[in-house]
């Protein structure tokens, strides 16, 4: 079940490269992104990313997105990303299918609605949402014609429609309420079917929902923290998760990525068009 022995203060953003067949994932508080038996370090945080060729991957910082490469793990400056706000980083992030990469960010320390949700598309950053005090579950149904995302301290999942070329076009509504429950929504991803898979937070589990809300099942794993799910493997049926260490006492589990196999399908990561 453990994929990955490495410990992460903060593990998140787990992203499986389609044509490498490589998990990457990152501690943000160790400033590092990490694939299996190596990692390479950063100045500052790190969050998430998503591929753009075979050897590149574009990057969210704390200030910043970059081009990211595999091979020689240099990278370059691609736009900044609130880089004049000294509070905060960047958070959640996944690329939707038209090929648009959503980034949400977050106060150092969880500030309220410090943070917000943006969409880099063909040269172009744009602000979609805020404020946002956490920035979670940023994911998209199979048609391209949905995006979801959370405020985590709001236990509510949000959907908003998008247009041909992936910008929202409509205000978001309410897709998922998890008030009065344990249920912190953190990372999410969608299934080929469009089931929300999502990783909740103090609850050690990636918890299954159906287009419509219906609860389908869930997935523990023996860290409360859990962070973000990500579908990968040769058939995309195994299901990876990061957790975070932060926190909690220590022991031979938390902040370790977790892997488990599943009867479930996932879409393959999407590609960012830069």
């Amino acid at each position: 079940m453990i994929f990955d022995e490495t410990k992460c203060q903060l593990g998140e953003g787990p992203l499986w490269h389609p044509t490498r067949n490589q998990l990457f994932w990152f501690d943000i508080l160790g400033h590092r992104l990490h694939t299996k038996g190596k990692h390479w370090q950063f100045d500052t945080y790190v969050s998430a990313a998503g591929w753009v060729d075979d050897d590149t991957l574009i990057v969210a910082s704390a200030k910043a997105l970059h081009r990211f490469d595999i091979t020689t793990g240099e990278h370059s400056e691609i736009c900044g990303l609130e880089a004049g706000n000294s509070i905060t980083r960047s958070n959640d992030g996944r690329a939707d299918p038209q090929g648009g990469f959503w980034i949400g960010t977050m106060g150092i320390n969880a500030e309220k609605d410090a943070g917000a949700i943006y969409r880099y598309y063909k040269g172009e950053l744009r602000q979609l949402f805020a404020p946002i005090t956490i920035s979670n579950a940023i994911c998209f149904a199979p048609d391209g014609k949905t995006a979801y995302f959370t405020d985590t301290p709001t236990q509510k999942i949000m959907r908003v429609s998008l247009d041909a070329d992936g910008w929202p076009n409509a205000e978001p509504e309410l897709h998922l309420d998890l008030c009065g429950t344990d249920d912190r929504p953190d990372g999410a991803v969608i299934d080929q079917d469009g089931n929300m898979w999502n990783a909740q937070w103090g609850r050690g589990r990636v918890a299954g929902y159906k287009p419509d809300g219906t609860f389908i099942k869930a997935f523990e794993f023996p860290a409360p923290q859990t962070t973000c799910p990500s579908f990968g493997g040769k058939d995309l049926t195994t299901l990876f998760c990061t957790s975070a260490a932060t926190g909690l006492p220590e022991n031979d589990t938390n902040g370790k990525t977790f892997q488990t196999e599943t009867d479930i399908k996932g879409q393959a990561e999407h590609q960012v068009i830069l």
